[in-house]
């Protein structure tokens, strides 16, 4: 995998489904690192993702923004509380065993899989004006399409899960988008296109606090990873516009059944590659 112009292709439909979803990208292409690149390390993998959801999220993020369904309230508060958990999380790649880190991967990712698939969609966003309680947040967002979109969230509930999100995207390499937007939707209330939305804008300040504190441990002095970075960013930048536009036509609940099979397939393959190897 160091063809450029194939580089380019793969980084073009990771910036389309990641952004899509709002997952960045990570859960395909840390997976795809795994099963071509058994060679590298747990840190040079998580360098490479960390480096390419970076652009596709900020390019994502720029996308989501035209739409206005990206709510700066609750992504800038949950996007500082990432933060320390970020640096921690790829300063702990490094002494992270690649066996373990795959085993660790592969069973968050068909954990999430059977979570989406069995409870995604569930609670829906309503058109009544939602009572907050107390420690909750009521927010009202109308998008460029005029779409209202009126929910609640508890405020401490959100701090807690992005501390822990900010340590475990970078430790993975996945970016937190396929941990975030679930649980925004499912235990924060949002609904899944401001959930997507804002999701991707924590994730580029997220991913963003990552790649510098790869760039001061050395994580890019290795120039394959630094030729990885370069040539799939190429191709995320316009796939995550072309994401975000194909979210405004597809519905929430073929996004989340799309997110949640997508973890399955990838999940159970790595698995099967550990154990069976």
């Amino acid at each position: 995998m160091e063809n450029i112009y194939l580089l380019i292709l793969i980084g073009f439909f990771i910036g389309t489904i990641g952004t899509l979803i709002g997952a960045g990208g990570g859960f395909i292409l840390v997976p795809l690192l795994i099963l071509v690149h058994p060679d590298l390390s747990p840190d040079a993998i998580t360098a490479i993702s960390m480096g390419v959801v970076a652009c596709n999220a900020s390019s994502g993020s720029i996308a989501y923004m035209r739409t206005k369904r990206v709510d700066y309230k609750a992504g800038i508060l949950f996007a500082i509380c990432t933060i320390p958990g970020s640096i921690l999380g790829v300063l702990t790649t490094k002494i992270i065993p690649r066996n373990v880190f795959d085993i660790i991967f592969g069973i968050l990712l068909v954990c999430l899989a059977l979570f989406l698939f069995f409870k995604g969609q569930k609670k829906k966003a309503t058109s009544k004006v939602v009572k907050a309680h107390k420690g909750w947040v009521s927010r009202s967002i109308t998008d460029k399409l005029g779409i209202s979109y009126q929910y609640a969230y508890d405020i401490r509930y959100g701090m807690l899960l992005s501390i822990l999100v900010g340590y475990f995207s970078p430790l993975l390499g996945i970016g937190g988008g396929i941990i975030h937007v679930p649980a925004m939707t499912e235990w924060l209330l949002f609904p899944v296109h401001i959930a997507t939305a804002t999701s991707h804008f924590i994730l580029a300040i997220m991913t963003i606090v990552s790649v510098v504190t790869h760039i001061f441990e050395g994580s890019y002095q290795n120039p394959l990873v630094l030729k990885m970075v370069i040539g799939l960013s190429v191709g995320v930048i316009p796939g995550a516009q072309l994401g975000a536009y194909l979210s405004r036509k597809i519905k929430g609940r073929i996004i989340i059944k799309a997110l949640a099979f997508s973890l399955a397939i990838v999940g159970i393959r790595i698995l099967v590659s550990r154990f069976y190897s």
